[in-house]
């Protein structure tokens, strides 16, 4: 059997663009998406902790050292700048795989440079 678990976040990251006109997605800085091990095309879904909306999409890779998080497409009506995002990946793993997945979440600071990095133990 596969569950749907949590594979990375990246945890109080500031919206630098709300851009409604774009092809839809979520770019995110590639230094980012390196220390994560989010990759482009990967689903992920957000949360906007400003007004509690919740949304799916999926990754366009930014520029490296840009500290872009630009949330493209309808999906822009939801957020604003300068809103902090909760941005929660996931993937399908049997029971083994999960005994060995520690989730690497990252504590964002407000210019959108990593606080801390954390990881997450399955039997903690």
């Amino acid at each position: 059997m596969l569950r749907k678990v949590l594979h990375s976040k990246i945890h109080m990251a500031r919206v630098t663009a709300a851009l409604p006109h774009y092809i839809g997605s979520i770019t995110i800085d590639a230094d980012l998406l390196g220390q994560t091990g989010m990759r482009v095309n990967d689903q992920v879904e957000i949360a906007n902790c400003r007004n509690g909306e919740r949304f799916e999409t999926y990754i366009f890779r930014g520029e490296a050292g840009s500290r872009k998080i630009e949330v493209n497409g309808a999906a822009a009506h939801l957020v604003e700048r300068g809103d902090r995002l909760i941005i929660m990946h996931y993937a399908l793993m049997t029971d083994d795989e999960y005994r060995h997945n520690t989730p690497r979440v990252l504590v964002m600071r407000e210019d959108n440079t990593v606080e801390r990095t954390l990881r997450y133990e399955p039997n903690a």
